[in-house]
Order: structure tokens, then sequence, then C-alpha cells
């Protein structure tokens, strides 16, 4: 991991807080007091200011020139001062607060809240917190609001950690704690591994795509490679630019943190599984729909209903037959996905979908037992499933079912004994997306196969999709990291 250095202006603005050797006086640091800069650095500017030219501001510039990552950086730093930007970055986050202080809520006409590395004490405003945080990665933030009709932020501005009362350094030390998880405490004795893997996961997720075994053979995949693989979660964004590489292990959507965890991700030119354009071609039915449909890929029978259009949502049953299967376009694990069996029907759940959506997938139905799943790794067949439908349900997972979701069973074999065609066209239809890890499902009724969608985030558990590989699933995965870090090193692109 990343060597931590907390740069202060004068020595005596760390003074309440605990002794620790990470601490660096701004003048040290400039002066080159941190040491090797081959070492892999995380390096937090706790300056009493960030104004252009300034201590602050220098720190920064200096600690991007050694290769450090530095939070602020100074793109951060001028965002903040750049009004033009400033408007545009908090445009969605005036939005979501009117959730939170509604029209009323307050005798007041303005108020301001301290944000910690994304925290703040007071719990209603802890999501929008994390939101401003993520969009201006700072220590400690100021933000201001003010009332007119509504609520709205007025400015966001960096804060001084020599300006903290004593209730609100003891904040700022517990989120920094949180943050940096080391500043206290004296790490125990580790081996240095030759890169860092990120791998963004969530313990609470009901269907994860990877399970807590899983997990653990992809982190001893890595240290058999020289990869130190970390788990983290969403409050870990500001963090992400100490790793090489980030592997995505939760359910990716194009609203949540995943995508911009991906999208970073890319911009910090790590290595990244799922990258930002997987995740958009996948997640969305219809952009995966009208993308294999370019490149002239079986699929079933399918049409794009509008809400407003009555006409085409009548005509379906004759272009398609009954029954039929009505989807959302970022549905996933089977959520989303009705099967209709007379017009009232169709009428009945397209109404109840529409107020989701602007837009419906609408499906032949195509009965199997079982659904081919290929994984496709960089371009090449990894693994074969097969998964059965659970039982008296036409899908794999049954969401109505008692006592929770129940899912069939599977079948797990070597790439060689699946049907060839099978093979073919899940390698086609990954590579119509990208070049990453990918999951592409796939039926086959009597001499037709036909694609049924492409998962950027295919699930890995351990004791299913590793049942014929073994510990050789996890290798092969993360050897591909390994491969595409060693070529960035040697700046040879893919």
């Amino acid at each position: 991991m990343s060597r931590l250095v907390i740069v202060v202006e004068k020595p005596s603005d760390w003074g309440a807080l605990h002794p620790s050797a990470d601490v660096v006086a701004a003048a040290d640091y400039l002066r080159g007091a941190a040491g090797n800069e081959s070492e892999r650095t995380q390096v937090i500017n706790l300056c009493r200011s960030y104004k252009y030219l300034g201590t602050g501001y220098y720190v920064s510039l200096l600690a991007e020139a050694r290769g450090h990552k530095v939070i602020p950086s100074v793109r951060t730093i001028n965002d903040l001062r750049r009004r033009s930007l400033y408007g545009l970055d908090i445009e969605d986050l005036n939005a979501r607060l009117g959730r939170f202080l509604p029209a009323g809520s307050r005798d007041t006409a303005d108020f301001s809240l301290l944000v910690y590395f994304g925290r703040t004490t007071h719990g209603p405003l802890e999501d929008l917190a994390q939101q401003v945080f993520e969009t201006f990665p700072c220590p400690i933030l100021r933000i201001e609001f003010e009332r007119q009709r509504v609520w709205q932020i007025a400015a966001i501005r960096p804060a001084g950690l020599h300006t903290l009362s004593d209730a609100q350094e003891d904040a700022f030390a517990e989120a920094l704690d949180a943050f940096s998880r080391k500043l206290w405490r004296r790490p125990r004795a580790r081996r240095k591994y030759r890169y860092d893997l990120a791998m963004l996961q969530d313990p609470a997720e009901a269907m994860p795509p990877s399970n807590r075994k899983a997990l653990k053979r992809f982190i001893a995949a890595g240290k058999d490679l020289d990869i130190e693989v970390d788990p983290i979660g969403k409050r870990d964004f500001a963090r992400l630019a100490e790793y090489d590489a980030l592997f995505i292990r939760e359910t990716t959507a194009i609203d949540n943190h995943t995508y911009r965890f991906a999208h970073r991700a890319e911009r910090e030119d790590m290595v990244v599984i799922d990258d930002p354009g997987s995740i958009l071609r996948c997640t969305n039915k219809i952009y995966l729909r009208d993308r294999l449909h370019g490149r002239k890929l079986p699929t079933p029978r399918t049409e794009i209903v509008f809400r407003d259009d009555a006409a085409r949502l009548a005509a379906l049953p004759d272009l398609l037959g009954l029954p039929l299967v009505l989807k959302i376009p970022d549905g996933s694990f089977s959520r989303g996905i009705h099967k209709v069996e007379t017009t009232e029907q169709l009428r009945a759940v397209a109404e109840r979908l529409f107020q989701q959506t602007a837009l419906l997938l609408a499906q032949e139905y195509v009965y199997t037992e079982f659904d081919w799943r290929i994984g496709v790794l960089a371009g090449e067949p990894l693994y074969a499933c097969q998964y059965f439908m659970s039982r008296g349900h036409w899908q794999i997972y049954d969401h109505a079912a008692k006592g929770g979701v129940r899912s069939g069973g599977f079948r797990t074999l070597p790439v060689r004994e699946a049907p060839s065609e099978v093979v073919r066209l899940a390698t086609r239809a990954a590579n119509a997306i990208g070049n990453g890890l990918y999951g592409v499902d796939l039926k086959v009724v009597k001499e037709r196969t036909v694609i049924i969608e492409v998962n950027d985030n295919p699930s890995i558990d351990a004791g299913v999709e590793d049942a014929y590989l073994g510990e050789d699933l996890y290798r092969r995965i993360m050897s591909e990291f390994l491969r595409r870090l060693e070529r960035k090193r040697l700046g040879v692109r893919d």
C-alpha cells in the first residue's frame, strides 16, 4: 500500500491531535523531506489555505510533480476557485438538497456544514456530504447553504484545520482515521507488492457478483502474482488514485457509485475492469440490443416501445406472439423482466413499468430448460456454465418465491465441451462490447442459437463458475490484470 504523508502548514496546527510520524511541516515537504519519490505516497495536504501560488498550492503542485497522490489535487483547488466550473459541478447537488431540507424546515435563511473526508456530523446530510466530497476531494470543506424559495448550496469552500473547535477536531480525527485506515496504528510488517489493486465490493449487497469465498480467492490469486488486492467500498472514492488498478465486484449501474469509480479510475489511467464504456453498453438493454443488432448478431425478436405509443404496444402480440417478455432497460439478476400471456396483462404490466422508464424492451418468449453462460476475458472464452430455470418458474431467478429469491441449479463444464456455435457467438458478442470481463447469456432452441444479453459484471461465485477451473479461474483473471499493468508500465497500449 501507499505510504501516508500528512502536510500541515505549522506544527501547531496538529498540536491537539494524536502525535504521528506521518505528519510533516509544509516547508520540510517542499524541501523534499518526504523521502524517495519512487515510493508510492499518498499526501493529505492540510495547509491553512490553497490560494494560488501560496504554500498549500505548492504542496499539491509539487506532490503531483513527484508522482505522489495528493488530496486536494491542483485540479480540485482550481475547480473550487473557478466559479464557472463550480456552478456546473453543483447543479445536481442543489436538486438533491431539496429532499433533505424542505422549505420551511428552518427559521434561518442560511447555515453552513463542515465535511471531513465526505463525512458530516449532521446525519440527514451524509449522502450529500459524500457527493460533494466526490466532486471536490478536499480534506475539510465548508458547504454554505441559503434559502430563497428553496434551500440551495451557496458556496463550497476549503476550511483549515486551525479553524476547528475541539469538538470539530474530534470529528475530523475520526474521519481522517477512517479515511487513511492506518494513521494512528502501527501497521504490521507486511510484504511490499509490485502492484496494488482495489477491489470494489459491498458486503451488505443481497445478490453480489461474487460471494465471500470467491473474493478471498481473488485476493490469494493476486498475492501469488505479486499484486495486493485490497477490498474497498463506496466511501473510498477519494482514495482510489492510490491504486494501480480497479476490479469492480459489485453490481454495476450507470446511476450509482460503481460507474463513478470506473470513470475516475479510467481518468487516472488505471487498469480497470469493468471499464465505464462496458458498464454503459451492458447495463442498458436497449443500448445493448442496438449494439448487437448493428453487428448482425442473432437475438430473440425484439421491439422497442415508447411510453406514449399505445398503438405500438397494442401491436406487440401480432409482432411477437403471446406470451412475450417485457423488460425495463436496466434490470439485473432477472429483475424488471415480466412474462405477459394476455393483452390485458400486457397493458397492465406496461403501465406499471412505464412509471420507471420512458422506453421498454419487448421480446419474443423463448423458453429453454437452461441458459448458457460463457465467460469471456480479453476476447477469449474463459468458462462455460449452464444455468437452469428455477423450479416451476420460467427464469433462473424467481423473485416472487416464498422465503426470498430462489434460483435454479447449474452445471459448469470445460469450454471445449460447450457447443462451438455458442462459444463463437458469445465471443463475438463480448468483443462487440469491449476487451474486459463479460458473461454472455445465450439460448439454444433446436438449431437456433440466440444471444440474450452481455453482462459487464458477470457472476463469479466460489462453487459455481469455478467448479471446473477451480483456483485457476481467479489466477487467469488476476494474470490479465498483471499483463495490462506490465504493458502500461512499459508504455504499451492495448
